[in-house]
């Protein structure tokens, strides 16, 4: 995901990452085809997102309830997915760092595009197929080429320390991948646990920094229109302040003693999420289910924060962790990538139907998880609805999202010789 500045009232939500081509070279004067050696060969930038928004959407309507009913023991699926650990793995590291990759990495050549591309889906094969150190080298070294080709450029382009947030928490997110990815190979349950969880709350902090600067403008943009005004849009106060304790409550991931300051730190942040959310006051928006739908993202991530802070470590904690695995991040990703890809080819998020529908079944999804952690006698069939939820919420979003990368990739030159 992307920066947007405060002062920016975009239509649509997301960024659209330019591939026009370089100007051509200009014909000679005279006539003459000009010398070789003046030739520029246009250099296309292809934005990434084309190729990680379909597979990420396709993944996980696919392998994340595989890997549920690998471990109800329902369907046969391959060791490492039929674990706990392995199914949180694919989650955050193969479901979300896609969608982060698809949004974050800038437009470049269709070479280095699907060359990074590929990295991703030779770890995902590699988690799957093999054992041991082969399988997490391809995964570590996804989230080292994406930390690269994210983190730099964020940090040269961020003008004021605020804005040093967004890199920050992306190496973060991509530092505890490769923590995880290591982890498997030596760490015992406990510490699988605490890093699965730090890893939450740092994806957790990111879609709290990207969703205010996604959600406001796009909501004053609206107001605006309607003659209003939108006082409350970013709230760099309330962001600052989401930053800090975000960073404290992962902080005290790592130290079991205290638990209870991260319950407070966890407290703090579900309040100010909700606080910031209620002030955007995104039902004033007429004819937007589109924000509509991004404000619910958002608001699992309260919601989910608060969980966490109203439950101790156990099985209450984990079901609390899924509603911003399941709510905050299905929500949020889905509406997401389909809002860039619609944007990229001009079309009003706001008449389309399909989010409605896949925000909705991930809802259900999320509470059906709750549900089967309250409820242990009923524990199996609600965890296989709320995949079931799961997998149709993606499905559907995959309607909409692989014919639209195919229209924005379609429109992209292809020069004989890009770089």
């Amino acid at each position: 995901m992307v920066s947007l500045p405060e002062r920016q009232v975009a239509d649509a939500a997301p960024r659209a990452h330019s591939v026009a081509p370089a100007p051509a070279p200009r014909a000679s004067l005279s006539g003459e085809d000009p010398a070789p050696a003046s030739v520029a060969v246009p250099r296309v930038r292809f934005a990434p997102h084309v190729f990680f928004f379909p597979a990420a959407t396709l993944f996980g309507a696919l392998l994340l309830p595989w890997s549920v009913a690998a471990m109800l023991r329902v369907f046969p699926a391959p060791g490492s997915l039929a674990t706990p650990f392995g199914h949180a793995h694919e989650m955050l590291l193969g479901y979300a760092l896609a969608v982060v990759a698809g949004y974050q990495l800038p437009p470049m050549a269709r070479a280095r595009a699907l060359g990074l591309f590929a990295l991703w889906v030779a770890a995902r094969v590699a988690f799957l197929a093999l054992e041991g150190v082969l399988a997490v080298v391809f995964d570590i070294a996804f989230a080292v080429v994406l930390a690269l080709h994210v983190a730099p450029r964020l940090f040269r382009s961020a003008k004021k320390l605020r804005n040093q947030g967004l890199p920050l928490v992306l190496t973060a997110l991509c530092l505890g991948a490769v923590g995880f990815d290591a982890a498997l190979l030596v760490a015992g349950v406990t510490t699988l646990q605490a890093l699965a969880t730090a890893v939450v709350l740092v994806l957790t902090t990111l879609m709290l920094f990207m969703g205010g600067r996604i959600i406001a403008p796009a909501a004053a943009g609206q107001r605006y229109r309607q003659g209003e005004t939108l006082a409350a849009r970013v709230q760099p106060r309330l962001e600052g302040a989401l930053l800090v304790v975000m960073a404290i409550a992962v902080a005290l991931v790592a130290l079991p003693s205290w638990d209870a300051g991260l319950r407070v730190a966890c407290a703090a942040a579900g309040v100010l999420a909700l606080v910031r959310l209620v002030r955007w006051r995104l039902p004033a928006c007429r004819g937007r289910p589109d924000l509509l739908c991004l404000g619910a993202g958002y608001a699992w991530l309260g919601v989910g924060l608060l969980a966490i802070a109203s439950t101790e470590p156990g099985a209450a904690r984990t079901a609390a962790l899924h509603l911003i695995t399941i709510g905050a991040l299905g929500t949020l990703t889905l509406n997401v990538m389909a809002s860039t890809l619609l944007l990229r080819l001009r079309r009003p998020a706001a008449a389309e139907r399909i989010p409605i529908a896949a925000t909705v079944l991930i809802g259900a999804a999320a509470l059906l998880r709750v549900a089967a952690a309250a409820d242990p006698s009923q524990a199996t069939r609600l965890l296989i609805a709320a995949a079931t939820c799961w997998a149709a919420g993606c499905l559907a979003a995959l309607w909409l999202i692989a014919p639209c990368a195919r229209a924005v990739a379609s429109r992209v030159p292809r020069p004989h010789d890009a770089e």
